[in-house]
């Protein structure tokens, strides 16, 4: 979970770049690389068994290698170098990785498991909506703030300060073969969806003996309600250019119902066919958006924050103190209100989180909070107040509703979560964080997953050192899972309670991305998801790789199966994915155009901050925040959405 280096200069240089590749494609010619408003016409074997730690270091066993191959082409200025990554190659079955590597996990079981692991603490991710058509679960994270840095571009740092050494090169080739291999007798972890007769998906349910489903018309993953596409090559079917402002402007937000793919814009929410993108309604805010709830309600209802008014020369930075509910369906305001704090006072409550669960929209800050009824904005309950200090964090909506309580001084603060009744915000349980916890993160209300930097020992910014999964019926800790920042590449905002983000939570497991490390190609980077378990903190056997020179990072959950986005290097399109929650047998959902601009335009969205949403062979990529037109590149294109769709 390490936090990236500032953003450089060049923000569109594409990753995984290799010696003699350009770093900056040219700009799109003038128009973009589509209509904003209308498609662009065309479109552009036996297992063996784990070591306790299957991320532990091994030992390095003497090797001679070969004569040093020829040396590559002189490369092109790198990032700064980062501490010394895994050994490229270090995957399948090749001789045993150096200490400070990335060592392979056990090869799953025929229940889709491996070995035991030992126990480890765990750590998760609120489910989306699984099962409704055009709403599936945004990420967790508020889609990150204006001063999110990208992601780094070079392997991620390893545990240990002497770390392993690389492969020459053409031991890499070595590996990279052996590694082919592993993959075809495997069953290929990366699937195709469009051999034949649209290919074979082999899906199955949590304790299920496995399904088949065929790939092209009408077929549906046995994991989930998202169907494999006939075609799973994409096309950009619309994109939005990014307003002009001449300051950051947040836009956080995004939505999708059955008919329209719904943005914040400039003190505005739109509504856009989200098969066309043309404008299918708008309406006016006050003032600028602050902050939104990723869950949308059955009858397409979800909760925003928004400032009382514009800024002005007197107020540059007004209140966010309206919370209101927007219907989706009819592209409207539903009700916005403030309210005033429990401990009394006329100056209304400043909020800087919003969620949903059920009929009960909550809000909260440090000035207090409160919940309302979805429907008419009819104020429910207030949180408790007392002579101790205590208040209401922030909450933490989908399934269920729970509260991160503080209490205790600045200097010596005491954490609480409270599982909550939506209706009268009585505690239903509670669970005492261990001290040296400053902020709390609810990663799912449903299980019940906390997420927490224990005594600031991540170090990298990420907000996370442990994962907590709790019994919501009791109060009582499940399992406490330690992640290694150096090894997962979960994220969470520092101070927010319901934004986390690079992770998702399902079949009463968490599944998290590693960080990225050298890959078996001489150039680029890959990664893995792995599963916890829920109840005991397992590392489970399987896991699904990246591949190459991608990214993994999971979205949300659909059923029992994962819907990831697969980052991928400078030359090809990005990829969305379902992952089998057992297996985590990989099918291609989606393959974006290769086509420079699109390529451009695509690697321009910062995934660790950008709104990506997936729903029915439609893909939107989408900035939470916009900022002034670069001085370098005034002339650019850039685009607050972009949508691709599939056949």
């Amino acid at each position: 979970m390490t936090q990236p280096p500032q953003q450089p200069p060049n923000p569109d240089e594409p990753s995984n770049t290799p010696p003699g590749a350009p770093n900056t494609p040219p700009a799109p010619p003038a128009g973009g690389f589509g209509a904003p408003q209308d498609p662009p016409p065309g479109g552009f074997g036996q297992p063996t068994p784990p070591p306790a730690d299957p991320f532990g270091k091994q030992p390095q066993q003497p090797q001679q290698p070969p004569a040093a191959p020829q040396q590559p082409p002189a490369a092109p200025p790198q990032p700064p170098a980062a501490p010394q990554g895994a050994p490229a190659g270090g995957y399948g079955t090749p001789p045993p990785p150096a200490p400070g590597s990335y060592p392979t996990p056990p090869a799953p079981q025929p229940n889709g498991y491996g070995y035991p692991q030992a126990p480890q603490p765990g750590y998760g991710y609120p489910q989306g909506p699984g099962g409704q058509h055009g709403r599936p679960g945004m990420p967790q994270q508020a889609y990150g703030y204006p001063t999110q840095p990208m992601q780094p571009q070079y392997g991620a740092p390893q545990p240990g300060g002497s770390g392993g050494k690389k492969f020459s090169t053409q031991m890499q080739i070595i590996v990279a073969a052996a590694v082919a291999v592993v993959l075809i007798i495997g069953a290929g972890v990366i699937y195709s969806a469009t051999s034949g007769d649209g290919g074979k998906d082999e899906a199955s349910s949590s304790g299920s003996t496995g399904g088949e489903g065929k790939g092209g018309e009408g077929s549906g993953l046995a994991g989930g309600s998202e169907k494999v596409p006939a075609n799973t090559k994409s096309k950009v079917a619309f994109q939005v250019p990014q307003p002009v402002v001449k300051d950051i402007v947040t836009v956080e937000g995004s939505w999708l119902t059955d008919k329209a793919y719904v943005k914040s814009g400039i003190n505005e929410i739109i509504g856009y066919d989200r098969d066309k993108g043309t404008k299918l309604w708008s309406f006016p805010l006050p003032g600028e958006v602050c902050t939104t709830s990723r869950h949308v309600s059955k009858d397409d209802k979800t909760a925003i924050v928004f400032q009382e008014t514009k800024p002005t020369k007197e107020k540059k930075y007004p209140a966010c103190n309206q919370v209101g509910v927007i219907d989706l369906a009819a592209g409207k305001l539903l009700w916005s209100k403030s309210v005033t704090s429990a401990t009394g006072g006329d100056r209304p409550v400043t909020f800087d989180e919003v969620t949903l669960s059920g009929t009960t929209v909550a809000a909260g800050g440090t000035s207090g909070g409160a919940a309302f009824k979805l429907a008419d904005g009819a104020e429910l309950w207030k949180p408790k107040t007392g002579a101790d200090g205590c208040y209401d964090r922030g909450y933490a909506g989908g399934e269920a509703l729970a509260v991160v309580r503080k209490c205790g001084t600045y200097d010596s603060p005491q954490l609480t979560v409270q599982a909550l009744n939506p209706t009268t915000g009585a505690p239903l349980s509670s669970y005492q964080m261990p001290a040296g916890v400053e902020y709390a993160h609810i990663v799912s209300t449903k299980p019940l997953v906390v997420a927490a930097d224990v005594g600031d020992t991540a170090g990298d910014g990420s907000g996370i050192s442990d994962f907590f999964s709790i019994d919501a019926a009791t109060g009582k800790l499940k399992v406490r899972i330690p992640a290694d920042a150096e090894k997962y590449a979960g994220d969470c905002d520092s101070t927010e309670v319901e934004k986390c983000q690079n992770m998702a939570v399902g079949n009463n497991r968490l599944y998290l991305p590693t960080e990225r490390h050298d890959g078996t190609s001489e150039y680029g980077d890959t990664n893995e998801v792995v599963a916890f378990d829920l109840d005991t903190g397992k590392l489970l056997g399987g896991r699904a790789d990246a591949g190459d020179r991608h990214i993994l990072t999971p979205l949300r959950m659909d059923g029992t199966s994962i819907i990831a986005y697969k980052e991928a290097p400078y030359d090809k399109g990005g990829q969305v994915v379902s992952i089998d929650g057992e297996t985590f047998k990989q099918t291609t959902l989606m393959e974006n155009p290769d086509d420079e601009a699109v390529r451009k335009a695509e690697k321009r969205f910062n995934i660790g901050s950008a709104e990506l949403l997936y729903s029915d062979g439609q893909f939107y990529m989408a900035a939470s925040s916009v900022h002034k037109p670069s001085t370098v590149t005034p002339d650019e294109k850039v685009y607050l959405v972009v949508a691709y769709g599939t056949d």
